[in-house]
């Protein structure tokens, strides 16, 4: 499973439309959420129906919170991305092989199975997480909150079974052509995590369409094209005598 956290505090204002750049992202199997962070004050309307669309063409969910509770939020985000992938792409299998719309229509002993099994996925299916941080000047107020944030994710993801790995841009980059830099690529060793921030320089505009395409092209290139049909990464392979699903699952 493969997602994008986008952290911002919104308005974007150069290049490409970040709606159309999630859309792209979530067509090749790539969810993003995002976490509006704001310190005292809001993001704006404009900044706020940015940040929701962002997420709605990702696939993903957005919150909008003070920085104290972004922590929180980006742990939340992450793990409810991954129950929802799993909970579509079972009821996916279920209306194939059984016709039923979803774990709920299921008689009670084989929902509980089924349910079991997907909370099992939940922490052992391997998950990568591409964080992309807002660094432009407007966010330099929250960035010791941003840094705790991705500190306590990276050691959240590091106590999953299943293997889990994080890389880290920010944007913009360091020269006025770089739609953003990355930092840390492909890690599952939290301690990395903070080490990047001693290279921040808040500044600039905050070209988050572009960053978003980048950050998709990454993916291509260190995972290949993840899928051309996004939300199906499990399959139910059998059925039981009695009409119900076995937990037999591939992923």
């Amino acid at each position: 499973m493969n997602q994008i956290l986008l952290i911002t505090d919104g308005g974007s204002n150069v290049g490409e439309s970040p709606v159309i750049a999630a859309a792209q992202a979530y067509a090749e199997g790539i969810t993003v959420n995002v976490a509006g962070v704001v310190d005292d004050g809001s993001v704006g309307e404009q900044g706020s129906i940015e940040i929701a669309e962002i997420a709605r063409a990702g696939g993903g969910m957005s919150r909008i919170v003070s920085t104290q509770q972004l922590s929180q939020t980006v742990q939340m985000m992450t793990r409810q991305t991954v129950q929802g992938t799993i909970r579509q792409a079972v009821n996916h299998e279920l209306r194939q092989l059984l016709g039923v719309e979803s774990v709920a229509e299921l008689p009670p002993v084989k929902r509980a199975e089924v349910v079991r099994v997907m909370e099992d996925l939940g922490e052992t299916s391997p998950l990568r997480v591409a964080l992309l941080i807002d660094a432009s000047g407007s966010m330099k107020p929250k960035l010791n909150a941003v840094e705790e944030a991705i500190r306590d994710l990276g050691l959240s993801l590091q106590a999953r079974k299943g293997e889990s790995a994080v890389a880290v841009f920010h944007f913009p980059g360091e020269l006025s052509n770089e739609a953003c830099m990355l930092d840390l690529d492909w890690s599952d060793a939290p301690s990395r995590l903070g080490a990047i921030f001693a290279k921040l320089r808040m500044k600039g505009t905050t070209p988050t369409g572009p960053a978003l395409l980048r950050v998709v092209e990454f993916f291509r290139e260190t995972c290949g094209k993840i899928i051309t049909e996004p939300q199906q990464p499990i399959t139910l392979t059998k059925r039981d005598d009695m009409g119900g699903v076995r937990s037999d699952y591939v992923v």
